[in-house]
């Protein structure tokens, strides 16, 4: 960010530190602009995946075995989404560099001296994206849910799938034989990041969400394999489960498992 430069120009008001901090806000600004139109495709994109993944003549397991570059596809989208909004909570300066670049913006506006690299109304939804604690899976979540209620027919099928890679990423978690075979720490982050991502999304588009009893998802076995982790790998994961999930604090939801996810 650019915390530094944007103190000074606020400390000393002058032409030379305004441009300074000016210039180094700009690139920040259209890296955050650059963001925020990748949550619009994977708004777009999401659906599509998700239509090809869910429904027709095959079950949830069939497409997971017969369509398993899709998969992936989804895997690797629901990684990013985690990975993106974990740094994203770590990164104060992403809101404090753009409510900066709107304030000058503004008064650059009133004095017509600068062309802007961001209309207005774009300045505007962009800020309501950032002002969410985890935007992009706020923009995932919505998608799914969309989706969901566009093919009601598939409402079951969608949260069976969901569930299913879920479990999935859980046995390979747990099986030591699959397990061995994992050698690069990362693979093993992103199938621990994509079992979470299921789960929360699973949450999210089921009627009664992920933690009822008869869900298609083992959360308390996802919960124990988590605290198993390193904490370093675990806590993120672990606050995602607490905070972003929607029926953790329902009443339906047993009483181990909250308790499990107690902070």
């Amino acid at each position: 960010g650019a915390g530094k430069e944007i103190r000074e120009a606020i400390a000393d008001p002058s032409p030379e530190c305004q441009e300074k901090a000016w210039n180094i806000v700009i690139p920040l600004v259209e890296k955050l602009k650059r963001c925020y139109e990748h949550s619009l495709e994977l708004e777009r994109i999401v659906p599509k995946l998700l239509g090809q993944l869910v429904g027709g003549r095959l079950n949830p397991t069939q497409h997971l075995e017969t369509q398993q570059a899709l998969v992936k596809q989804l895997a690797e989208i629901l990684e990013f989404v985690l990975k993106f909004d974990e740094y994203k909570m770590k990164t104060p300066a992403i809101q404090n560099d753009f409510s900066y670049y709107r304030r000058i913006a503004s008064r650059q506006r009133l004095d017509q001296t600068s062309e802007m690299i961001i209309s207005t109304e774009l300045a505007n939804r962009m800020s309501l994206f950032y002002a969410h604690a985890t935007p992009m899976l706020k923009v995932l979540s919505e998608a799914t849910s969309k989706f969901v209620q566009d093919n009601s027919d598939n409402v079951d099928n969608t949260t069976e799938t969901l569930g299913t890679m879920a479990k999935v990423c859980l046995r390979m978690l747990e099986n030591p034989k699959l397990l061995a075979q994992i050698e690069r720490e990362e693979t093993h982050l992103l199938l621990l990041r994509v079992m979470v991502g299921l789960v929360i999304l699973y949450d999210h588009v089921h009627p009664v969400g992920a933690f009822a009893r008869g869900a298609h998802v083992d959360v308390k076995g996802c919960v124990r394999l988590l605290q198993a982790q390193p904490a370093v790998k675990a806590e993120p994961l672990l606050n995602a489960l607490r905070y972003t999930t929607k029926h953790l604090n329902e009443d339906n939801t047993p009483k181990n498992i909250r308790n499990l996810l107690a902070a």
